[in-house]
């Protein structure tokens, strides 16, 4: 036997693990890397962050994904080169953090890598009904293994495409198993790139559990930022949004899009949601006379009132707690909108439930790669809402 699949059966059959969990989302803002302990699986699976930190990608990295990231038509061979480069820069992150942290890469059993997400195309999105639902991360798991020594989970996504899904939102595997209390109506909300959240029922029954993406979360903001204001990257502390007022003729052009009205749950991403989409609402609503500080302060407001509809749309009860984790969580403006808009919810963040609501989303794969190799039936969520009861993860050994 292969000595490396015999160390993978033996650290399967391990209690304890130690998984380092990795995110990049479509903010392409940096790699978030968690390590994680585990004990356990399924619902008694116990997590504790060891060490946490969001490594920035420089702009010359931002810049070469961006030119091949959520578009129709890209060059074949950067998207070939890419995908060995992303999984190279990866795994040179991991070995600097590691040494940082004085952890021996020997000492790590799993990396669990999402990759990075270049286009996602839902059947509802694509429209093409001789295809399937589909989505492509590229950051190859081979690469990060070799480069670490440490075998490595990735490719997520393709399983859930594969079992039915849409490839997203993943978050309910992991929002179920560590975030869910009897007694409590909790929505998990992730203000990403895309905006999505978790329902988890006080009852914790699994045909009450349900997750959708809702539309737009930074992804509209961080790209008109981009294009307007030299420099900048994301409007921070609103600070951009903040000198401008919301214009409600743009407001109800940007909430016109049928994805709104699809039924739940589904998925999105900057495919839908970009700046051609701003300037087509931008025309049709008669809009062009708005100053940037307008339009920035209405992205804003859409943000907030696409989550918002939503979960009023979706959510079957009207007592529920929010814990929001992502980059949004950090926007002012977005967070008074969310509060305005909800004034008899309480809103917290993940950190109150023991998570770093910044790095939750690197922790929720973690969890995946856990649950992949430990849970002997892999049907926690069996007869969940729409949510396929599978293992996830593409196994990638260093040797």
């Amino acid at each position: 036997m292969n000595p490396t699949i015999s160390k993978l059966y033996e650290i399967a059959k391990k209690n304890n693990k130690r998984i380092i969990g990795l995110m990049s989302g479509t903010s392409l803002d940096g790699l978030d890397i968690a390590v994680c302990n585990f004990t356990g699986h399924g619902l008694a699976t116990k997590i504790t962050v060891e060490h946490f930190e969001t490594i920035a990608y420089n702009d010359e990295f931002r810049k070469d994904v961006l030119s091949i990231f959520s578009k129709e038509q890209v060059s074949l061979e950067k998207l070939c080169l890419l995908n060995a480069l992303i999984g190279t820069v990866h795994a040179k992150m991991i070995n600097a953090c590691l040494q940082k942290w004085s952890i021996s890469n020997a000492k790590v059993d799993i990396i669990a890598s999402h990759g990075q997400t270049i286009y996602h195309a839902p059947q509802s999105l694509h429209k093409q009904l001789n295809y399937p639902n589909a989505t492509l991360q590229i950051g190859d798991g081979d690469h990060i293994a070799v480069k670490t020594g440490i075998i490595t989970l990735s490719d997520f996504r393709q399983k859930h495409v594969a079992a039915g899904g849409e490839g997203a939102p993943l978050a309910v595997y992991g929002d179920y198993l560590i975030f869910g209390k009897a007694g409590e109506h909790r929505v998990l909300l992730n203000i990403g790139g895309i905006a999505n959240f978790t329902f988890l029922h006080a009852s914790m029954q699994l045909h009450e559990v349900f997750s959708t993406d809702v539309g737009p979360g930074n992804t509209l903001m961080d790209a008109f930022i981009q294009k307007e204001f030299a420099g900048k990257n994301f409007d921070e502390n609103a600070t951009i949004a903040l000198q401008g007022e919301f214009n409600s003729s743009l407001l109800d052009a940007l909430k016109q899009h049928p994805f709104f009205a699809q039924s739940f749950p589904k998925t999105t991403g900057p495919e839908l949601f970009n700046l051609d989409y701003l300037y087509k609402s931008i025309e049709v609503s008669n809009t062009t006379h708005l100053s940037k500080y307008d339009i920035m302060a209405t992205l804003n407001r859409f943000t907030a009132e696409a989550i918002v509809n939503t979960l009023q749309m979706s959510v079957p009860v009207n007592n529920y707690s929010i814990y929001i984790s992502g980059g949004g969580m950090h926007n002012p403006l977005l967070m008074q909108h969310l509060q305005t808009l909800l004034p008899n919810i309480s809103i917290q963040t993940t950190q109150d439930l023991n998570i770093h609501p910044d790095a939750k989303e690197a922790v929720l794969f973690a969890i995946l790669a856990n649950e992949c190799l430990s849970n002997p039936n892999n049907n926690t969520l069996k007869n969940s809402n729409g949510v396929p009861s599978i293992a996830m993860g593409k196994i990638s050994l260093p040797n």
